[in-house]
């Protein structure tokens, strides 16, 4: 895709969150942000570095957890109360990297299961988290103590200018001399370490990294829908999060977002028979590994980037004449 290109798909972005509070209702839409943003931070952990993580719903949660309580307790801005949150989870990821990450693969996964796992019976017994009940009834602080959050659209329009901005540092990532090293360490780690860079501080940043980016869709999530439950630090919300990827398209900066407009549409459809939900979405994930194996954006991209190399190049001039 050219640089003009590019440009494009940013600008239709753009006017699509927008105009989509036309369409859809707000809340309806936070929820597919949120998700969106907790799928991207999977995918630049297993996309980009290679490290697939079971437990990202430790970050999610703890984030709504500690961004809940401080907007609640303490009555401060909203993005106090975010940038807590934000803290917490990525000081979480640094303690579970620095633990996790000298290992690989399946060992490398259990750790991060396990860690999650610690967390959720931590949110189940401490105090201020409302155990089973849940931490309820979380204000909305406004933004800047300018910008009020109580209305759902307002909610939603700060939470697709900080969404859109946490996809730009992700983009940005990616294709900075730092996102080079992290896809030369997915692909070839041993030839990675040869070179001279120092793989696990790489690796324990970019788990950091993606613990934040987490953390942030946690924070959104609780103030948006004013509750955080068990559900946020559950290992299902983990998987879903890897769902979304799968479907959406690996290594793809849009595949979170269509793969969470995807099951997110599939839940919101099936509300009414919940008992449905999980067979459908494993039909649609049985159809995508079948038909698109490299996910819906994935596969459109290596159709379209095949479609451009079979196109004839332009004769010069001289070979035209």
């Amino acid at each position: 895709m050219t640089f003009q290109g590019k440009h494009l798909v940013w600008l239709i972005a753009a006017l699509l969150l927008l105009l989509a509070p036309l369409a859809a209702y707000p809340l309806f839409l936070i929820k597919i942000l949120t998700a969106a943003l907790l799928a991207a931070s999977v995918n630049f952990l297993v996309g980009y570095a290679g490290l697939l993580s079971f437990g990202h719903a430790m970050f999610y949660g703890s984030a709504a957890y500690v961004s809940g309580h401080v907007l609640k307790t303490w009555g401060v801005d909203a993005l106090v109360g975010i940038a807590a949150g934000v803290l917490v989870s990525a000081l979480l990821g640094l303690v579970t990297g620095v633990l996790a990450i000298r290992r690989q693969g399946v060992y490398f996964s259990m750790i991060t299961l396990a860690f999650a796992q610690v967390v959720y019976f931590l949110a189940l017994r401490l105090p201020f988290t409302g155990g089973e009940d849940g931490l309820q009834n979380v204000p909305r602080a406004p933004v800047l103590g300018l910008i009020p959050t109580d209305d759902h659209l307002a909610m939603y329009y700060v939470c697709a200018v900080i969404v859109t901005a946490a996809f730009w540092l992700i983009w940005r990532i990616v294709h900075s001399p730092f996102g080079q090293v992290l896809k030369a360490i997915r692909d070839n780690e041993p030839r990675a370490m040869s070179l001279g860079y120092r793989v696990n501080q790489y690796k324990l940043l970019a788990f950091v990294l993606s613990a934040a980016l987490g953390g942030l869709a946690g924070s959104l999530k609780v103030m948006s829908f004013e509750l955080a439950t068990l559900t946020d630090v559950g290992w299902g919300t983990s998987g879903d999060a890897l769902l979304i990827c799968i479907v959406g398209g690996m290594a793809t900066l849009w595949g979170p977002v269509i793969g969470a407009i995807v099951v997110i549409a599939l839940e919101h459809s099936l509300a009414s028979t919940p008992e449905l939900v999980q067979i459908v979405q494993g039909l649609v994930f049985v159809l995508v590994v079948m038909l698109f194996r490299k996910g819906i954006v994935g596969q459109w991209l290596a159709w379209w980037q095949g479609r451009q190399r079979r196109q004839p190049s332009k004769p010069s001039a001289q070979e035209a004449s």
